[in-house]
C-alpha cells in the first residue's frame, strides 16, 4: 500500500447558496478586462488586450460573520483591492465555443483579488513575473457561490471601502464577456470542474490598510464582507 510521507492537506472550499461545498481545484484570473480600468493602470484599452495570471487554490480564503478578518500580508507597503465577479465551473474541456464555455459554469459569486501593488509595479519595471503580487497566501478572498445564476449586461459591480463606494461597473462594460473570457481560457489550458474564474475588475482600485472594512456586491450574488487585519 502507498503511504503519504506526511498526511495530505484538507480539500479547498468555499460554500454555495444551496448549502453545499464547491471544492477548488485552482484560481484562474483575467486582468485588464475593464477599459476603464486599462488606463487607470496607464496603459492603453485598444493595444493591451486582457491578460491571465493564475493565483494558486490554497489562496482562497472564505470570511465569515463569525471570522470577519483578513490578514494584511507581509512584505507590501501598498496592498490594493481589486471587487470582482468569480465564476465556477462544472465542466470544462479544451477549445470551448462560447455557448460549450457558458454550460461550463456552474454558478458565481464575489470576490477581491488582493494585490501588492508595490511588489507588481517593481516586477513590471523589470519586465519579470509578477506571480508574488498576485499569488500570495489569502489573496483570493471569496463569498458564496450561488449557483445557476445569469449575469446580465446591466448587472452592477459594487466595492465599498468603509462605506465608501470606490468601484462601480456594469457587467457590460467588461472588454471579453464571462462565457469568452471561459472559451479563451480553453485555448490556453484544459478547464475542469471546481476552476475558480476571476473575471476582472474596474477602475477604482486602491489602497487598504489593517482595520479597512470591504464590501463587494453585484445584483442578487451573495454579498461579499470582510475586514482587513
Amino acid at each position: 500500500m502507498t503511504s503519504f510521507v506526511f498526511e495530505p492537506p484538507a480539500p479547498v472550499t468555499v460554500p454555495t447558496t444551496d448549502g453545499r461545498l464547491l471544492p477548488v481545484r485552482r484560481v484562474l484570473c483575467i486582468g485588464k478586462n475593464y477599459a476603464d480600468h486599462v488606463r487607470e493602470m496607464g496603459d492603453d484599452p485598444k493595444t493591451t488586450p486582457p491578460v491571465f495570471f493564475t493565483k494558486p487554490a490554497d489562496a482562497v480564503i472564505v470570511p465569515t460573520a463569525q471570522a470577519p478578518g483578513v490578514p494584511y500580508p507581509q512584505a507590501t507597503e501598498n496592498l490594493h483591492y481589486e471587487g470582482e465577479i468569480v465564476l465556477a465551473l462544472k465542466g470544462g474541456g479544451r477549445d470551448l465555443s462560447v455557448e460549450e464555455a457558458e454550460a461550463a459554469i456552474y454558478g458565481a459569486g464575489l470576490g477581491c483579488d488582493l494585490t501588492r501593488r508595490d511588489l507588481q509595479h517593481a516586477a513590471k519595471s523589470k519586465g519579470m513575473p509578477w506571480d508574488m503580487a498576485k499569488g500570495f497566501d489569502h489573496s483570493a478572498v471569496m463569498g458564496a457561490i450561488m449557483p445557476g445564476t445569469s449575469l446580465g449586461d446591466d448587472m452592477s459591480l459594487k466595492t465599498r471601502i468603509n462605506g465608501e463606494v470606490r468601484q462601480q461597473a456594469v457587467v457590460g462594460a467588461m472588454i471579453w464577456p464571462p462565457a469568452e473570457i471561459v472559451a479563451k481560457l480553453s485555448h490556453l489550458v484544459e478547464l475542469k470542474p471546481g476552476d475558480l474564474i476571476f473575471t476582472g475588475t474596474p477602475e477604482g482600485v486602491g489602497p487598504l490598510c489593517r482595520g479597512d472594512k470591504v464590501e463587494i456586491a453585484a445584483g442578487h450574488l451573495p454579498e461579499l464582507h470582510f475586514d482587513i487585519v
